[in-house]
Order: C-alpha cells, then sequence, then structure tokens
C-alpha cells in the first residue's frame, strides 16, 4: 500500500529508493511498517515529516484498539462475547503459524540459519532469555558464516560481542512506570516481524509480572490482529486494560517511541550497512533467531486456543485457508469469532 501511495500514485520518490528505505527499516529493532512510514516522512519532509508522518500512522490504530480494550473491559464477561473469543483464538494461532511459514521461507537462507534457528528454538523451549536467543543467535550466525569464508580463504572481519543477560524471576508490582518501561524495551529491541511481541508479552507479562495469563495475551494478539495499522498497537490494549486509558497511553508511547529514535539516528547511513558481510549475516542471524522465539511461543499458546475438538478444526481449517489458499486473516478471525458466538448461543 505504501509503495503504491508514495512511489506510483504520488511520485514522491523513486522505487529503488523505496526499497533502500525498506532495507534500512528492517536493519533495526522495533515494528517495521511504522518505521517505514516515518522513514519516507524523513524523506519527505524532513523532521517535521518524520514526527507528523509517525503519528498518523500509529494513531488511528490506537485509538480503535482503545475503544475496544474499553468494549472488553465491559462486555467481555458476557456469554456472547466469551464464545467470539473462544472462537478467535484457535484462528489467530494459525495466523502465527502462517505468518513463521511465510516469513522462514525467506529467513531461513541456508543451512548455517537452519542450524541456528533450531538450536534456538531449543534454548527457547528450555525457558532461555528471549533477547538472549535473539542475539545469540546473531553471534552465531555470524561467526559460522565467518568459519565458512575463512574455510575458503576470505578475510575474516571481526564480529561485535554482544551478550544479553537473562533476566530475574521476581515479580513486579503493577504500576505504569514499569509498563512503559517494558514496551520501551521491547520497541528497544525486537527485531522482524510484529509476532515476535508474544515471546516478550508471555516472558515478562505472563510468567515473570503475572499481569495476565495466555487467555488474556491471546485476546490481545487478536485485537492487534483485526484492527488496522500495526501488530503492536496490542500493547495499547493491554495497556488499556490493564491500566485505563493512561497506561494505554504509556504502553503505546513506550513501545512505539524508539522507532522514531531509531529512523532519526539511522535513516543518512543505515541502507549502507547490509553491504557489511559481518552486519547482514548478524542481521540474518537474529532474523531466524526471532522466528524460533516465535514457534516457541505458539506451542506455549496452543494449549490455551485449542481446548476441544472443535477449536483444533478451527486452528486447522484456518491454517489450510491461510498457507494454501492465501485467505484474508482478518475475514477467518470474524468467521472465527461468529462460530464461537454461534456455539454459546446453541448449547
Amino acid at each position: 500500500m505504501m509503495e503504491n501511495e508514495v512511489v506510483r500514485r504520488r511520485g514522491w520518490m523513486g522505487r529503488q529508493d523505496f526499497l533502500d528505505l525498506v532495507g534500512a527499516a528492517n536493519l533495526i529493532p522495533g515494528p517495521n511498517s511504522t518505521e517505514l512510514a516515518i522513514h519516507v516522512g524523513f524523506r519527505r519532509a524532513g523532521w517535521k515529516g518524520l514526527l507528523v508522518a509517525g503519528v498518523c500512522f500509529i494513531l488511528p490504530a490506537a485509538l480503535i484498539v482503545s475503544v475496544l480494550a474499553w468494549g472488553y473491559l465491559r462486555l467481555g464477561a458476557l456469554p456472547e462475547v466469551e464464545g467470539a473469543l473462544y472462537g478467535v483464538k484457535p484462528v489467530i494461532l494459525a495466523v502465527v503459524v502462517q505468518a513463521l511459514w511465510r516469513l522462514g521461507r525467506a529467513a531461513i537462507k541456508d543451512r548455517v540459519l537452519a542450524l541456528v534457528a533450531a538450536a534456538a528454538l531449543a534454548a527457547s523451549l528450555l525457558g532461555a532469555d528471549e533477547l538472549a536467543v535473539l542475539f545469540g543467535a546473531g553471534v552465531a550466525a555470524a561467526l559460522a558464516r565467518g568459519a565458512v569464508r575463512a574455510a575458503a580463504g576470505a578475510a575474516l572481519l571481526p564480529v561485535p560481542a554482544l551478550a544479553a543477560a537473562s533476566a530475574g524471576a521476581a515479580a513486579v508490582e503493577f504500576g505504569l512506570w514499569p509498563l512503559f518501561f517494558f514496551f520501551l524495551k521491547v520497541g528497544s529491541v525486537l527485531f522482524g516481524s510484529g509476532y515476535v511481541l508474544l515471546a516478550f508479552l508471555r516472558s515478562d507479562l505472563v510468567l515473570k509480572y503475572g499481569w495476565m495469563d495466555d487467555a488474556f495475551l491471546l485476546d490481545a494478539v487478536a485485537v492487534g490482529q483485526v484492527t488496522p495499522g500495526p501488530v503492536f498497537t496490542t500493547a495499547t490494549f493491554i495497556g488499556h486494560v490493564l491500566g485505563g486509558p493512561a497506561g494505554g497511553a504509556v504502553a503505546t508511547l513506550g513501545i512505539f517511541l524508539p522507532a522514531f529514535v531509531f529512523v532519526a539516528a539511522s535513516a543518512p547511513f543505515l541502507p549502507r550497512l547490509r553491504r557489511s558481510v559481518v552486519l547482514g549475516s548478524l542481521l540474518d542471524g537474529v532474523n531466524a533467531g526471532a522466528l524460533a522465539v516465535m514457534a516457541a511461543v505458539s506451542l506455549w499458546l496452543g494449549r490455551a486456543a485449542v481446548v476441544d475438538p472443535l477449536t483444533g478444526l478451527l486452528g486447522l481449517a484456518a491454517a489450510v485457508l491461510l498457507i494454501r489458499y492465501r485467505a484474508d486473516a482478518g475475514w477467518l478471525v470474524l468467521g472465527g469469532g461468529v462460530v464461537g458466538a454461534v456455539r454459546i448461543l446453541l448449547s
């Protein structure tokens, strides 16, 4: 949609310039679609354009999600709403599986990345910290490819030493500041698809902080999926449900603020980084690790989404329609909600 508007209809830049911005957005942490919009704004109108493009891209989705969060708090206990969510959750799980399938075909480019992804999946299933898995996968891919090049007679370039310490397991009392800093952390380190957000949400908000459970996590992801705009507005929904309008605003600011900072800092030179052999391999490894983390979380969430034969059938049918026939995810989610609501009404 952006390419059609920016390149074809409005002629603001050429196709190659636009592709350079797409590559730049993929090389920095944060929501890629949002960062692409911010890049376009900066290229078009400088610092003012950066702010206008980013705010206008995020604000409509955040407002829509806030309204849905308000309704969720007041209507979520009604049998019909519970039934709709019953049918939506397995479809959302299928959407994540479809994203894994689609992204995996592009991200797993060779045997090195396949091995890195397998190791990252095993580490995630064993409970390793998601940041350690992501950065460890990046370093492993860069080292492995460097060793292959060295064996072939190529010069081995130095690889930056990256490490991520495992977070403690102490519970955290809910508050707006902890909420803000959690989503600020996520927005600052998350690479790849918005679905990788699942891993961070479950690791911290479900397991460590105890602020939500897997069922609510799936509800939040469902809202982020079916509403327009970036999937990262899942944070808006979570913040609003946990802390009211102030919580929604704080979570939204925390998760999207790093995108503005990274784009502003990287816009002048970032498109050239992909040509670096070491940094390109590091990024490929991070992407492979992100897919492995997504897969591990999907396995855990499957136990909350698939609770009986009907939900299993819904999830399987949705996965086939998404992967084989490229069905629209929004309509499938709506269909799952209708099936769930009808089941409640007929029971």
